[in-house]
């Protein structure tokens, strides 16, 4: 597979042949949501703390008689089906969203999305990309200049100035290729990799 490489301007200057298994893969929707799905809930925290029916602060003594009253029978006010009352089945710190995804499944699945940021034209591949200073102004101008908005850039390694530049642009976010998740291949309009990064990617899962 040939990868488009581009230059400052972000216009093709060459190409660059890469991988077939991870840039010319076949596209499987069914994997690529499996992997995405199961990513943020990895990264997802139990936060919500609910009351069940013994947490909640009411007595034990029961509302009315059981018969006579023309009222359901009732035990406790501190019921799920009262106001007030306990959750049935309340969230807990402890709850635990984490889903299993196999080391091949997440080959694949990376081979998958790469593939097919390949085909809508949505990847580009740059020689480097460095900024002279720790201004985001530079780095603004720079991603301008190759004509992008809402960008991801993807390096092998991430110095300060470029970490620098970049962490006060909302629509831009810069990553290691070690770093590369595939919830952030998926959410920018375009991704920009360099050639060494590309090689780490051929290492990691090609």
């Amino acid at each position: 597979m040939e990868l488009k490489v581009i230059n400052d301007q972000g216009q093709e200057a060459s190409r660059l042949q890469a991988s077939d298994v991870l840039f010319a893969r076949e596209y499987n929707e069914d994997l690529v949501h499996q992997l995405v799905v199961g990513y943020q809930a990895n990264a997802r925290s139990a936060n919500s703390k609910q009351k069940g029916r013994d947490d909640v602060a009411h007595t034990t003594h029961k509302p009315w008689r059981q018969k006579g009253t023309g009222n359901a029978r009732s035990g406790m006010t501190s019921s799920p089906i009262w106001r007030g009352g306990g959750r049935a089945f309340p969230n807990s710190p402890e709850q635990n969203y984490a889903q299993k995804i196999n080391r091949k499944m997440y080959r694949a699945g990376m081979a998958t999305i790469l593939s097919q940021l390949v085909r809508e034209d949505r990847l580009a591949v740059v020689d480097a990309f460095a900024v002279e200073a720790p201004k985001t102004k530079l780095f603004a101008q720079k991603v301008k200049n190759m004509g992008f908005d809402r960008v991801l850039v993807i390096t092998d390694n991430l110095d300060e100035n470029l970490w620098l530049s970049s962490r006060n642009l909302p629509n831009v976010l810069v990553l290691e290729a070690k770093e590369t998740d595939p919830v952030s291949l998926v959410r920018y309009a375009k991704v920009v990799v360099t050639r060494n990064a590309v090689a780490k990617f051929e290492e990691m899962w090609g």
